[in-house]
């Protein structure tokens, strides 16, 4: 018994034609319920309405929903990714400028780096300076001179 002779090719496509499209629905409807329960300017009914239309007559319902509000879905996606962009920009800021270090702890180590012979007395002068000002490492305009190779 030959199964591809039952099942010829062109059936092959339609089924997997048919299984995609309805994957794309459910992926649809699912869309569709989150933005229904993300949407700021519905209220309590107008959820619950939304909410019923799209779960007791799914193929009406979505192709309401997207008529009736699918550009403001969009809207209110785009809106929802930038919040977390600019949210998560500012984790990052608020998380490295705690990462300098202190004024305190550059000028030990520029104290340390004197002490071991490893920039000169002028150099540390000039560092210390830069530190003190705010324009030194801590402040991200200049760094310290890097130590001579002797």
């Amino acid at each position: 018994m030959y199964v591809a002779y039952d099942y010829p090719l062109l059936g092959a496509f339609w089924t997997m034609l048919w299984f995609f499209l309805g994957i794309m629905w459910l992926f649809l409807l699912f869309k569709i319920v989150f933005d229904i329960f993300r949407d700021d300017t519905l209220g309590g009914w107008g959820k619950t309405g939304w909410l019923a239309f799209v779960i007791l007559l799914p193929f009406l319902g979505v192709f309401v929903y997207v008529l009736a509000r699918g550009k403001d879905m969009g809207r209110r996606e785009m809106e929802r990714v930038i919040e977390q962009r600019r949210a998560f920009d500012a984790y990052v800021r608020d998380a490295t400028e705690g990462a300098r270090p202190s004024s305190a702890d550059e000028l030990a180590k520029l104290s340390e780096l004197r002490s071991h012979g490893d920039i000169t007395p002028e150099e540390f002068q000039k560092a210390k300076e830069l530190v003190l000002t705010g324009s030194g490492p801590s402040g991200g305009t200049t760094t310290a001179t890097p130590p001579d190779s002797r």
